[in-house]
């Protein structure tokens, strides 16, 4: 069994009493106090999260734009300096490789420069699937192990961070914009995106900064939060996990991620032809929100029952801190995928109705 690999704050997380577990080849923080407790910060307050096993590629030339354009559904050309641009990878088939960030950091010597931030467990995938069709004018490094990655969110997310980069007023920075600055003297990229629902901002830093900044958030009264906080803020927020609720075999348009599709802007792209059927003729399964009640949690790979008969299946589920009771999302056929829908979930032998609720289950003030 290979070793898993160790982030820049693996050292500080274990004096935090972390508790660690495998996730996607790392050794990552599940939680620090509880999952409860730091979804609350979040919530309520900012909670810090090291999310620097995410993959993290630099890329630059006079046509970069141009293409990542026919490796992603989404019209990048309204992407200028300053600017993110969330997206997804397609396969032939129109499945999703992954789900990524374009993050423009504006033209250097006639050359675009672009970051791009990927899923941890897609790191190696989706570097082969790049560097195989994006041709020698593009200049394609790969950062991951060179910087560290933080995210901070919640309400009081950006106040507390601005008071750590005095020099950059990141506060008027407007959401999925980002900016190159400094960060307690040390080269930061700092982006107003996130994973949870909430404001915040997701930095990046030298791996020789990371315990030094991670230190600083910990002095203003920021939580440190880990995967297991961060899994319950996604799914209140609908937010899709990779491997879970998208993967190769789900196109976006099954996904609830047709917004991302641009068939109008965008002339030609991998897997163009799939999504446009589909577009067309309607899809087989879509991805819904499903709301339970009690504590009967609806977990990963659970049966979605209609009269007896399976009919589509559970990806993610947990239940709120938020709301206080289960949620989930699930593929269902198109006829059972309305709002207030009922069908059932499998749950250890037994069956307890669930709900078509309309998604994000929860959305931020």
């Amino acid at each position: 069994m290979p070793l898993l690999l160790r982030t820049p704050l693996h050292t500080v997380c274990l004096k935090q009493k972390a508790r660690m577990t495998g996730f996607s080849g790392w050794e990552m923080p599940v939680q620090f106090s509880s999952i409860r407790q730091e979804h609350e910060a979040v919530r309520t307050s900012a909670g810090a999260f090291d999310i620097s096993h995410m993959g993290k590629f630099i890329l630059a030339g006079p046509d970069v734009i141009a293409q990542l354009q026919k490796l992603v559904p989404s019209d990048l050309s309204r992407l200028s300096e300053g600017k993110a641009q969330y997206t997804v990878l397609l396969n032939e088939q129109g499945g999703i490789i992954d789900d990524l960030i374009v993050y423009h950091q504006g033209i250097t010597n006639g050359n675009q420069q672009i970051t791009l931030i990927v899923n941890a467990g897609t790191t190696d995938k989706d570097k082969t699937w790049l560097q195989a069709h994006l041709s020698e004018s593009v200049s394609f490094t790969d950062v991951s192990r060179r910087n560290a990655l933080i995210a901070v969110q919640g309400p009081k997310a950006t106040e507390k961070l601005q008071q750590l980069c005095a020099e950059e007023n990141i506060q008027a920075l407007p959401r999925y914009n980002h900016l190159t600055g400094k960060l307690l003297g040390y080269p930061a990229f700092f982006a107003r995106t996130g994973y949870t629902g909430e404001d915040g901002f997701e930095v990046m830093v030298p791996v020789d900064a990371a315990v030094a900044v991670w230190q600083k958030l910990m002095d203003l009264g920021i939580a440190p939060c880990g995967l297991g906080a961060r899994d319950t803020l996604r799914l209140e927020a609908s937010m899709a996990l990779y491997g879970q609720d998208i993967n190769d075999t789900t196109t976006p348009l099954e996904a609830g991620l047709g917004w991302l599709v641009h068939l109008d802007k965008v002339d030609d792209f991998v897997g163009r032809a799939v999504l446009e059927q589909q577009k067309a003729n309607g899809v087989a399964r879509k991805l819904v929100g499903l709301t339970l009640a009690g504590r009967n949690i609806a977990r990963h790979d659970y049966d979605l029952l209609s009269e007896g008969q399976s009919v589509g299946i559970v990806t993610s589920g947990t239940f709120s801190p938020t709301l206080g009771y289960p949620v989930a999302l699930g593929y269902l056929p198109p006829n059972l995928a309305k709002v207030d829908q009922r069908v059932e979930v499998a749950i250890r032998g037994k069956t307890f109705p669930a709900t078509v609720t309309k998604r994000p289950f929860y959305k931020s003030k």
